[in-house]
């Protein structure tokens, strides 16, 4: 018994790991794009590309990799998405033009999908489901250190060494789970092959998020309006084939017939779509209209992360004894309060009440997400774990590039592609303002989605 215990809990570890190290990259590089785009002479919609390029990547490649995982292994897609990560981080930060790190972010990106799409099933396979909740909102919780470490870390490592360095830290770290997620975790038994795999629908499936999302990020441009129209119908042409598939990539009944799952899921991807822009928007805001220093804003936007992850770890625990939909809902509300509070922000804004919203938006977001995830993998069998991992990570992801997607349109309606300058400023403070209405009205919806979902299940 002692030795099983011991596995859980290095296998838990590891997972935990990587949760930390995909949105540490996410967020640590939001504090460094004033300084990449000085380097690169970039104008705000291009800069938004290197946070996106990521997150459109780790979108297409999910759900595939979720199946595959179910097929091949979860161990075996876990530890090369390490090696991918660890790679691709090198790589970063060696760059040297745009378009070279746009591109290796595009394939630091698959490296994050395969972690993505298996590490909370790894965990939720091993540990039984009176504990569920408990290591769950410890895995959240880990997202969330990466997010509170990030600003700071990300802020300090750009002001003293350049923002490269927030690429070359984690090569080491990245080395060191590879090994021992390759000696401790051990095999799922997973004995299928490629043979089953669907890949019609998965070379569908890509190909509708690429355009949907690509055209959404550049909208209002006509070309792009196409391809978010040709997204959508290859999204319904992917739903119909996935329903005569005898093995499909996505398990399209999940939604049809798993009501938990399915709002769940939404809830999710409302959620993340409403709030992930939220750093992004205030990391330009404080640097370009406050003049704060890299090091400084991220002092300051730490406050909502601490927040996420103290609040997460004791709701993933009450999600193990509480209906989940209550305490999601409950946490959709308060994320409400704190989005209206940052629609009156203005240039004479203060500090404290940029904190103050902040630490309410952190509070909410914990309550909700730890319980969400709980609902989502709860409401599946242990055969679709993976699948349930990739979708609600595929929700996750689709809905932080719709929220940069809709920052950078608002962005390129005020103020086009100029450069954020003084004479802009007025202009971007009111995007910046409209934003947060729209954030808190999609949020608002989402409330009423999260509480569709139904009871818990017994």
């Amino acid at each position: 018994m002692a030795t099983i215990r011991e596995n859980k809990t290095i296998v838990l570890y590891a997972v935990v790991f990587t949760s930390f190290v995909i949105p540490f990259l996410s967020a640590a590089i939001n504090v460094a794009l004033p300084d990449i785009a000085r380097q690169f002479s970039l104008n705000a919609v291009t800069l938004s590309w290197i946070a996106m390029s990521f997150l459109l990547s780790s979108s297409v490649f999910l759900v595939p990799f979720g199946k595959l995982a179910d097929l091949l292994g979860r161990k075996r897609i876990f530890i090369c998405g390490n090696i991918i990560v660890g790679i691709t981080s090198l790589l970063c930060g060696l760059s040297v033009s745009e378009g070279m790190l746009i591109g290796v972010r595009v394939i630091q990106g698959i490296g994050g999908a395969m972690m993505y799409a298996t590490g909370m099933a790894i965990i939720t396979h091993i540990f039984p489901p009176n504990e569920r909740g408990k290591v769950l909102g410890i895995n959240v919780a880990a997202v969330y250190l990466g997010l509170s470490i990030a600003p700071v870390a990300g802020g300090f490592l750009t002001q003293l060494w350049g923002w490269r360095s927030i690429f070359f830290v984690l090569v080491p770290f990245e080395i060191a789970i590879t090994i021992a997620s390759a000696v401790f975790i051990k095999p799922d038994g997973t004995k299928n092959s490629l043979d089953a795999f669907d890949f019609k629908g998965s070379a569908i499936y890509m190909l509708a998020i690429s355009a949907l999302m690509y055209g959404f990020s550049k909208l209002p441009d006509t070309n792009a309006i196409i391809l978010a129209v040709a997204g959508v119908a290859l999204l319904l042409w992917f739903i119909r084939v996935e329903l005569h598939c005898s093995i499909p990539v996505m398990e399209i009944g999940l939604f049809r017939n798993n009501r938990i799952f399915a709002f769940s899921n939404l809830s999710a991807f409302i959620n993340y779509a409403a709030t992930f822009a939220v750093a992004f928007i205030l990391s330009l805001y404080l640097q370009y209209i406050k003049g704060m220093t890299p090091r400084d804003t991220g002092l300051l936007l730490i406050s909502q992360p601490v927040v996420m992850m103290i609040v997460a770890t004791i709701a993933g625990r009450l999600s193990d004894k509480y209906d989940p939909r209550i305490l999601s809902s409950t946490g959709m509300s308060i994320i409400v309060a704190g989005l209206l509070m940052l629609s009156f922000i203005s240039e004479d804004t203060s500090r404290t009440f940029l904190i103050i919203s902040l630490i309410i938006l952190g509070a909410g977001f914990g309550l909700f997400s730890s319980p969400n995830t709980n609902s989502v993998m709860g409401s599946v069998s242990k055969q679709y774990l993976g699948i349930a991992s990739a979708t609600i990570g595929t929700m996750r992801l689709t809905g932080q590039m719709m929220s940069l997607g809709l920052a950078t349109l608002m962005i390129h309606l005020f103020i086009g592609e100029s450069h954020i300058t003084p004479a802009q400023h007025p202009a971007f403070v009111t995007c910046v303002r409209l934003l947060f209405v729209i954030f808190a009205i999609l949020c608002f919806i989402g409330v009423f989605a999260s509480l569709a979902r139904g009871k818990k299940n017994s």
